[in-house]
């Protein structure tokens, strides 16, 4: 049986019939003391190095690990030695587990009185369901802590040495993600994300991409703003993907089958087009660039 199903099948016995003095059923706030304590945990983007002190801490201590799929080895080594891993995200082809499963795991493994970390990538706040988690440990009386994590669209700027806002050109930022509930249409209100004077960051967008690039430049935004795919970000194997809107419309991006997050705006376009755009969708005149450099020389 897979360590998964187990703990499933315990989660869905029925309680015995008062577990706790005082005859709450299956609530730890008749005994505090009993109860084992939740902490969601943000994973950031995947370089461990990026992980937040009490992260480090969190997962020290923790005697289960409750981890999603794109959660990396080397995040999950900081566990404690005896730690029970258990994965509740889609690999190897099995999906991921319903929401309300994951929820019951988590409660189970609390009211064993064990210390439980449900590890996120990214930040838990940031379309990572932590709300309906939070909500479902608060209303049996389990006490939960959330330690954030640096998201993926501040940890894929960061690598990529750009800043998402910038004086005169772009005053806002706006996160998106293009993954919805299953069978849910990716329909936003384009004319509200269509602002030349923001960036967009779009999670998980490679799918999408060419819906996003329609969208938007149907909206009005310029073909010509810049657009930087990043796949895998902030991992050994990151690649960056630069594309105007208007080719994205066309074609798509050229990422690979990593996660990967759309960048979207003025704000994005690279300081230095040699470095940053070798190998790209979009061709670079390298003779103008040449003429450049001798114009340079003269002054």
């Amino acid at each position: 049986m897979h360590r998964v199903d187990f703990w499933l099948r315990a989660a869905a016995r029925p309680p015995h019939p008062n577990p706790l003095p005082g005859g709450e059923r299956g609530s730890c706030s008749a005994r505090q003391n009993k109860c084992g304590q939740v902490t969601l945990v943000g994973a950031g983007p995947g370089d461990p190095d990026l992980l937040t002190v009490a992260a480090v801490k969190a997962l020290a201590a923790a005697e289960i690990v409750l981890y999603d799929a794109l959660v990396g080895d080397g995040i999950l080594d900081l566990a404690h030695p005896n730690a029970e891993r258990i994965c509740v995200g889609k690999r190897s082809g099995r999906h991921s587990l319903p929401q309300g499963e994951i929820n019951a795991l988590i409660a189970f493994h609390a009211r064993r009185g064990k210390r439980v970390v449900r590890l996120k990538g990214g930040d838990p706040m940031v379309f990572g369901r932590a709300g309906e988690e939070i909500e479902h440990l608060d209303s049996l009386g389990i006490p939960v802590r959330v330690i954030p994590g640096v998201t993926a669209a501040l940890g894929c700027a960061a690598s990529a040495g750009l800043s998402l806002t910038k004086r005169g050109v772009s005053r806002a930022v706006t996160f998106v993600t293009a993954h919805g509930r299953d069978g849910e249409r990716f329909e936003p209100d384009w004319a509200r994300l269509a602002d030349p004077q923001g960036t967009l960051a779009i999670y998980m967008g490679r799918e999408q991409a060419r819906a996003v690039g329609q969208g938007l430049t149907g909206a009005g935004l310029p073909a010509a703003t810049p657009v930087l795919a990043v796949e895998n970000g902030c991992r050994p194997d990151e690649r960056r993907y630069w594309t105007t809107l208007g080719r994205m419309a066309e074609q798509g991006v050229a990422a690979g089958k990593g996660p990967t997050l759309l960048l979207v705006g003025e704000a994005l376009r690279p300081r230095n087009a040699v470095d940053d755009m070798v190998g790209t969708a979009d061709p670079i005149d390298l003779r103008a660039l040449g003429d450049l450099a001798e114009r340079l020389d003269h002054d």
